[in-house]
């Protein structure tokens, strides 16, 4: 009979432990989880704190009663495992309950630790209104001081996924909130000009969004009130609360009265260092392809291994509930006899910013450029269904692609509407290996309500085929401010879309009326078209090129061009 031992619940270890069970009755399965909470929904607690899910229950998947009742798995919370003994196959096991300790055999073992919140070392950070999110418990604080200390002000630290969440959270709740983040831009995962558009909704709902900008102190300022506990009688308590001054990077100062850590997190690897196993050059455990770790009977799962970029084949980290979810799954089968390879991670995420979604699959323009990988990029602005069918909305698409073989790289989205649909099939599309020229031959599905007869992504494959075979000749919107003297700008807008912003400089020409007036472009000059979002550059573009210009359309159009700028 083989018994499998597993650390840590939530995504990959509970998958792990449930699909052993499915393979096997007679396995004995043990599941250790230090917290209180074995099986629980921690992309929810955002929602939680904000309102969107009220029913707190709701956030707990299963217990160790639900557990073991459907899955036969002896779920031991609040008992932390101490150390691994390779040789003799045990582990140590402390009872935080009662402090006492045990050892447990063991024939596999599973490592899902986890990943814990990243605390930089800031003056003053160590405060009872001071908090990072990755647990129910952590919850749960957040709320208590949401309730206890008359929150007015609420300041995020990070705009990653959970600071983003969080600074949703604490707006619907009517709490008036700044974000800081030490980069120039929210959202990492996607490059700095789609998230402009984030930058916009974010600044348009009234949080105090501040870039380029990290906490370097922090004073914690206790106050005391005194509050009576019955009118009619004279009993009084004592209820501390206070607020904290916040001191910046850039020498400013800040009140606030709730802090949020939320600057990523970091692979919590103690067991497996401490056990001798192999940490890998990015700092995660290592493992194989079939997720085992250097010791051939402990596997590892989850936001602590480093695991394989599906676009570069090289070593990466990504902490996703999906891929935790895949892995325990194919770390049960192949403890359980079967042959699964972990077949590498693209980073597919989306995140909800008040009414915007941004999402993303693959490498970003950044890792490109950082990794020496050639590429080349669209994007178009189009509608999310029938422009003529109310409810349609712009969906901005970036793709990156190889400018010689047309592989898929990455796609980036962000709108208010069929922004999971697009990228999922970009996802999709990349994984099965695709070409940006296959793409053009998409089928979707179309009817107004829902979709397009040219798609989102048909179109931006249109595009990228035609820089491909050498139809269009691109220039983006990061070249635009470095133009020479010898090239013209050229707006091919209508007059009264100017009052909506322009690029200074440009001559304005509108398409409609543009073979008609070529006679006043310079034929010695370049000319660089732009229009609204790529459209009708384009079709001035074939107008001139074909009556013997040499001209470059600026791709997405002035829409990019600003975005990035926001």
């Amino acid at each position: 009979m083989t018994k499998i031992v597993i650390i840590g619940g939530v995504a990959g270890g509970a998958s792990a432990a449930a699909r052993a069970r499915r393979l096997s009755e007679d396995a004995e399965i043990i599941m250790f989880e230090r917290g209180e909470f074995v099986s629980f929904a921690n992309c929810g607690l955002p929602y939680h704190i904000g309102g969107d899910i009220q029913d707190r229950s709701k956030l707990l998947l299963q217990t160790p009663d639900s557990f073991l009742a459907r899955f036969k798995v002896d779920v031991r919370v609040m008992n932390e495992v101490t150390s691994i003994n390779r040789e003799l196959k045990t582990v140590t096991v402390k009872n935080l309950l009662d402090n006492s300790e045990y050892t447990e055999s063991y024939d596999f073992l599973l490592l899902s630790p986890g990943a814990g919140p990243i605390v930089l070392p800031i003056p003053g950070v160590q405060n009872p209104l001071t908090h990072s999110l990755r647990s129910i418990p952590d919850m749960d604080r957040i709320l208590q001081t949401i309730e206890t200390n008359n929150v007015e002000h609420a300041t995020v630290v990070g705009g990653g996924f959970i600071g983003l969440e969080m600074m949703e959270a604490f707006h619907q709740r009517g709490i008036k909130t700044t974000l800081l983040e030490l980069a120039d831009q929210v959202m990492t995962p996607v490059d700095k000009e789609m998230a402009g558009f984030a930058h916009s909704e974010i600044r348009n709902h009234g949080i105090d969004l501040r870039l380029g900008v990290a906490l370097s102190g922090v004073e914690y300022v206790p106050e005391t009130h005194i509050a009576s506990e019955d009118a009619g009688e004279n009993t009084q308590h004592q209820h501390i609360n206070g607020h904290l001054n916040l001191t910046l990077s850039n020498g400013e100062s800040l009140k606030t009265d709730l802090l949020i850590m939320a600057i990523g997190v970091r692979p919590e690897t103690t067991l497996a260092k401490n056990a001798g196993l192999k940490i890998g050059d990015l700092g995660g455990i290592w493992t194989t392809p079939n997720l085992q770790t250097s010791d051939p009977a402990i596997y590892a799962v989850g936001d602590a291994i480093e695991e394989t970029d599906f676009v570069t084949g090289e070593q990466t980290m990504v902490p996703l509930a999906g891929p935790a979810n895949r892995q325990g799954r194919m770390a049960a089968d192949n403890m359980m006899g079967r042959s699964e390879s972990y077949q590498g991670t693209q980073g597919t995420a989306i995140c909800k910013i008040f009414d915007l979604a941004i999402a993303s699959t693959g490498k970003n323009e950044k890792q490109l450029l950082r990794d020496g990988i050639d590429f080349e990029k669209v994007y178009v602005h189009t509608a999310s269904h029938a422009s003529y069918y109310p409810g349609a909305e712009i969906v901005s698409f970036k793709m990156l692609f190889d400018p010689k073989t047309g592989k898929i790289l990455g796609a980036q989205a962000a709108g208010k509407d069929g922004v999971d649909k697009r990228i999922d099939i970009m996802a999709v599309a990349q994984r099965a290996g695709m070409t940006v020229e296959q793409l053009q031959h998409l089928e979707l599905t179309y009817a107004p309500p829902y979709g397009s007869a040219k798609d989102v992504i048909n179109q931006a494959a249109f595009v990228a085929n035609n820089i491909i075979n050498g139809d269009a000749t691109p220039i983006h919107f990061n070249e635009i401010d470095q133009l020479t003297d010898n090239q013209v700008l050229l707006d091919v807008r209508n007059p009264a879309e100017l009052e909506n912003g322009y690029i200074a400089g440009a001559l304005n020409i509108p398409v409609d009326q543009l073979r008609h007036r070529m006679h006043e472009l310079p034929k010695n000059k370049e000319i660089v078209i732009y229009c609204q979002v790529g459209l009708r550059g384009n079709v001035a573009y074939r107008q001139l090129v074909n009556n013997g210009f040499t001209a470059k359309n600026l791709i997405g159009g002035y829409r990019t061009y600003i975005t990035a700028k926001q």
